[in-house]
């Protein structure tokens, strides 16, 4: 029991430890080395601490996306969209965030947004 609780420690304070910039560093190289977890891990606390910077909670929001934890990666790009209803790139992973839960209507919408918001119209 007390290793459990050890190891438990260990790993919180290792990806809490750090300045929130070197915490934002821990987590890009997780994300970069396809460590999709492990950089959510150190980013949900980064989040927590600075919830008001986009940066982060949409690093986040792909980190969740890419270790197949849809729903969260669905709940952290409403509140990026809730706050900034023009920023194409959250709009963009909530529509595929959506399609990949066979949410296809709901996808549409916010799709066609970032297609807008990125200058992507229909030729006719």
């Amino acid at each position: 029991m007390e290793t459990q609780v050890q190891s438990t420690y260990y790993d919180h304070t290792y990806y809490d430890q750090g300045t929130p910039a070197e915490r934002w560093e821990r987590a890009r190289l997780f994300f970069d080395a396809r460590d999709y977890a492990g950089a959510a891990r150190v980013l949900a606390g980064l989040v927590q601490e600075v919830p008001e910077q986009t940066g982060p909670r949409l690093l986040l929001a792909r980190a969740y996306y890419h270790s197949a934890q849809l729903r969260r990666a669905e709940a952290e790009l409403r509140l990026i969209v809730e706050r900034d209803p023009v920023e194409h790139y959250a709009r963009l992973m909530l529509g595929r965030t959506l399609q990949r839960q066979a949410r296809h209507e709901e996808a549409e919408q916010h799709l066609r947004i970032a297609s807008a918001l990125a200058g992507d119209f229909p030729e006719e």
